[in-house]
């Protein structure tokens, strides 16, 4: 026992230890420090293109000429039967109403409703600005009537604070039209 006590290791009696380096050992704690804190500070750091919402394709919506259709045959009949004013009026905003077909376009596209006339940005002529809202800005939308579009309404906040109404004839695919505003803007108080 006492030659295990007396033995001296040979690294220390010749200094040749294979003990690591001091420089040796910082840098993996370093580097262990770094990870944790890169860690801690991850929720400081904006997030990447997975936390975007995806672009929403933008929709133009094609024409119909349904309505345009339904009110000339309403107009043929008011002339059959001899009540020629009423069929001029209506016969009028029949064509009234292919020719804005023609030439307007609602395009909804990632953020907004707008309205284009002959492809161009257009300014409201009664309230003023453009013809471009928000769907952030809208309160509340419905079809009239549903089975049979003919009219679209919808009420925003972005004209006036307590909402401006607008009132459109659906010469557009009702259906389509139907859909997009139900995607974008949410459901309407009627919508299935």
């Amino acid at each position: 026992m006492a030659s295990l006590l007396t033995r001296t290791p040979t690294c220390l009696v010749t200094r040749q230890c294979a003990l690591p380096k001091p420089s040796a050992l910082a840098a993996p704690r370093s580097r262990r420090t770094a990870i944790k804190t890169s860690a801690l500070l991850d929720f400081l750091k904006p997030k990447g293109k997975a936390s975007r919402k995806p672009k929403r394709e933008t929709v133009v919506l094609e024409p119909s000429y349904n309505l345009q259709a339904g009110l000339a045959a309403i107009a043929g009949l008011e002339a059959y039967e001899g009540i020629i004013p009423l069929a001029a009026f209506t016969g009028f905003l029949a064509a009234f109403l292919t020719f804005q077909a023609t030439r307007l376009r609602f395009v909804f596209d990632d953020e907004a409703l707008e309205i284009r006339k002959d492809g161009q940005e257009s300014e409201n002529v009664l309230v003023g600005g453009e013809n471009r809202w928000p769907y952030k800005a809208f309160i509340n939308w419905e079809f009239w009537w549903p089975a049979f579009p003919v009219l679209v309404y919808f009420k925003e906040d972005q004209t006036k604070p307590e909402g401006q109404v607008h009132f459109f004839p659906i010469i557009f695919n009702g259906k389509q039209l139907y859909e997009v505003m139900k995607e974008r803007c949410g459901p309407s108080q009627n919508s299935a």
